[in-house]
């Protein structure tokens, strides 16, 4: 099991989306907890190092887990991405190991990790996602 801790940020009915260095499929920006990290500390971490912007953690609020087979890993290795929505401060620029960052709609599920894809299914089925 892959714990992931996700940021879902969501402007015009379209998700923000992030594509790694040497990776062809989006996922939502965030990432894997260090030891001793809350939730709120992973996501401020994680974003602040792809993104370049800073979460206000008063502001995180959980959207959703979800279940999905872990690209690029072998059949049964299952990723958890747990989901939380957050206010930000600074401007959104790719960094790190982010090649790419891109404003994706439901049209794009095609272009998202598996658990992405599930994740855009219940974001179409909310209404959050266009």
């Amino acid at each position: 099991m892959i714990d992931k801790i996700a940021w879902l940020h969501l402007v015009g009915g379209q998700v923000l989306g992030a594509r790694s260095r040497g990776k062809t499929v989006f996922y939502l920006p965030g990432g894997k907890r260090e030891p001793g990290e809350t939730d709120t500390e992973t996501l401020i971490r994680e974003i602040r190092e792809e993104l370049t912007v800073e979460i206000d953690p008063a502001s995180a609020e959980p959207a959703g887990t979800f279940e999905a087979q872990a690209d690029g890993h072998g059949s049964g290795v299952v990723v958890r991405t747990t989901c939380y929505t957050a206010e930000y401060t600074g401007t959104l620029t790719a960094s790190s190991e982010i090649d790419e960052i891109a404003w994706l709609g439901y049209a794009d599920r095609d272009r998202v990790s598996a658990a992405g894809k599930i994740i855009f299914d219940h974001l179409r089925e909310t209404g959050l996602l266009r």
